[in-house]
């Protein structure tokens, strides 16, 4: 699995600056056989109450692996933003990694030394 991040930014009709994050996935063969034979595409990897300012109202933001395989967009208002969405997309990812060597050794047995 490699993951494509990318930056990008915009200017506002009334000045500054509006940032944008797209995170996509893409997999090897093996790997996407495995999401379509477990249908792990809806497997939720991020879920996370996201606040908005001045207006006392929040938004829930799922990451899904459908929605990293696919590429999602996040738009920020600042650049700390777009690092926190980068560190939960890095996270999401590890999980995903982990879902997928789960997924592929299944029917197998784990010997874990200690």
């Amino acid at each position: 699995m490699k993951l494509y991040i990318t930056r990008d930014q915009a200017k506002r009709l009334l000045g500054g600056v509006k940032f944008e994050l797209r995170a996509r996935t893409e997999l090897t063969n093996e790997e996407a056989e495995l999401i379509i034979k477990y249908k792990a595409d809806k497997e939720v990897l991020l879920h996370k109450e996201v606040k908005i300012p001045l207006t006392g109202r929040s938004i829930i933001l799922n990451l899904t692996i459908g929605s990293l395989m696919n590429g999602q967009t996040f738009k920020c208002s600042d650049i700390a933003e777009i690092l926190e969405y980068e560190k939960n997309i890095k996270e999401s990812c590890e999980a995903f990694k982990n879902y997928l060597e789960v997924m592929k050794n299944f029917g197998g047995e784990e010997v874990i030394e200690y």
